[in-house]
């Protein structure tokens, strides 16, 4: 098991940066691979299915976005809920999301998400 400093703490070997959580200036650059991968996916046509990933990202960007109030949090638990239960999820929601991600810098338009 490696060493944890304070500062960069790691949970299922996703790093958690201390210095910026819930700083709510996420940069591309700041985002894990794998957490990117996730959030782009559920942008896309073909989202997860597995709500332990959705969790993951819906986590990760709790830690390191704007909290509770942060647009992928909030979708990925919305679309954690949809597998959960089979109800249909919340499109102003999932229209707040890829706003976001255009504002994150994950895609250049809305249009280019999908």
């Amino acid at each position: 098991m490696s060493q944890q400093s304070p500062d960069n703490v790691s949970i299922d070997e996703i790093p958690v940066d201390i210095d910026t959580t819930q700083s709510a200036e996420v940069e591309p650059a700041d985002v894990p691979d794998k957490i990117e991968s996730i959030t782009r996916g559920l942008a896309g046509e073909q989202p997860p299915t597995n709500p332990l990933v959705v969790l993951k990202a819906a986590r990760w960007w709790y830690i390191h976005g704007k909290g509770g109030t942060d647009p992928a949090f909030q979708w990925a638990i919305e679309w954690a809920r949809h597998l959960a239960t089979d109800t249909p999820s919340d499109v102003e929601r999932f229209d707040e999301f890829l706003e976001y991600l255009v504002t994150v810098g994950f895609a250049e338009e809305r249009s280019t998400l999908r």
